[in-house]
């Protein structure tokens, strides 16, 4: 296998091995009912098209550790974490009452759809939701089953950090939703906010990971550790900037969703710190509006928020980058066009 986790052909991998893991779940699925297999199909839809960073990331922590290229286990290992994104997206979506995810309906809205195609009785809604819960919970058991498969020595010590990683995004994520009920954030606390829900769940735990599985000491976690917080928080920001000003025909979900759903993001955050008094009231009314999605965009990009956060993503950039250049030459083949995926995106 060509030892660059950005390659196709490490992709292709990750995607067969799912397919092949969810092959083998239909069929027990199956025979417990063929409404099961509606959940079967609708797990190996939702990961289709993913960006695959986490394996990514998983696959880069292995080659700087020193990791065999050719090593099928490190494939099973990093796939594992396409469930746990999955399942956070899956109720993600179903808290933020989205309705399409890559361009395609979320799963709560899909089945609903299925609901009310069918005729069935009850609320289509309350289906919705139910499903959406259980398919969530679902796949973040298989991200254990997976993991468990794939019979490298180091998988009790990797699985520490996979542990971590769960309970911080979970942290992060509640952090968000908190972050939601209350009239502002401060950039600071919005910034922790991004450090666990993204930072550490998209690239640290991941590079730690792939590290450990390859049996990396305590210095080079650290080491990986300085690469991945900066990274991984310019990667949020990023993603923060696209849901405001984004291309929904690239991102899959409509432009100003984030708004729309009141998120007390970092980039709200810089807006309330540089604008004035009726901005910070334009601010506490339109915010999580529908109709006030426009004037809040315009307010981020007047008050100067938009290059103030286009400048703390290239800081950040720069900190990874160096952070890099210390692991050796070696790490900068690995990181280097992953460090560029990541943060100069435009889905």
């Amino acid at each position: 296998m060509n030892p660059r986790a950005d390659h196709p052909e490490f992709r292709t991998r990750i995607d067969h091995t799912l397919e092949s893991f969810v092959a083998g779940q239909r069929e027990l699925l199956s025979e417990l009912g063929p409404d099961l297999e509606g959940l079967a199909d609708a797990a190996i839809g939702f990961v289709a098209g993913g960006k695959r960073l986490r394996p990514q990331f998983c696959y880069a922590g292995w080659l700087v550790a020193g990791g065999d290229p050719d090593e099928p286990g490190i494939v099973t290992a990093a796939a594992a974490l396409e469930w746990l994104q999955a399942s956070a997206l899956v109720h993600d979506d179903l808290m933020d009452g989205s309705d399409t995810r890559r361009g395609r309906p979320s799963v709560h809205r899909a089945f609903e759809g299925l609901h009310r195609a069918e005729s069935r009785h009850g609320d289509p809604v309350g289906f919705g939701t139910s499903a959406a819960v259980l398919l969530g919970d679902l796949l973040l058991s298989w991200c254990d089953e997976l993991f468990r498969s794939n019979g490298l020595p180091h998988t009790d010590k990797a699985f520490g950090f996979l542990d971590l990683c769960k309970t911080e995004v979970v942290a992060g994520q509640f952090l968000d939703v908190a972050g939601q009920t209350r009239e502002s954030l401060s950039v600071a606390e919005a910034m922790t906010v991004v450090r666990y829900k993204s930072a550490k769940y998209t690239v640290e735990r991941p590079l730690h990971i792939g590290a450990a599985l390859a049996g990396a000491d305590p210095d080079l976690i650290a080491a990986l550790t300085d690469v991945a917080l900066p990274l991984g928080e310019a990667f949020q920001l990023r993603d923060d900037v696209l849901g405001v000003f984004g291309d929904p025909d690239l991102t899959g979900k409509p432009a100003g969703d984030d708004l729309r759903e009141g998120k007390r993001t970092v980039l709200v955050a810089r807006t309330a710190e540089l604008t004035d008094d009726a901005g910070r009231e334009l601010l506490r009314t339109s915010l999580g509006t529908s109709d006030g999605v426009e004037a809040v965009r315009d307010l981020i990009r007047t008050s100067g928020a938009l290059a103030a956060v286009e400048e703390d993503i290239a800081r950040l950039e720069a900190s990874a980058d160096e952070a890099i250049d210390r692991l050796g030459p070696g790490a900068r083949d690995v990181l280097g066009p992953l460090a560029l995926t990541a943060t100069r995106r435009t889905r």
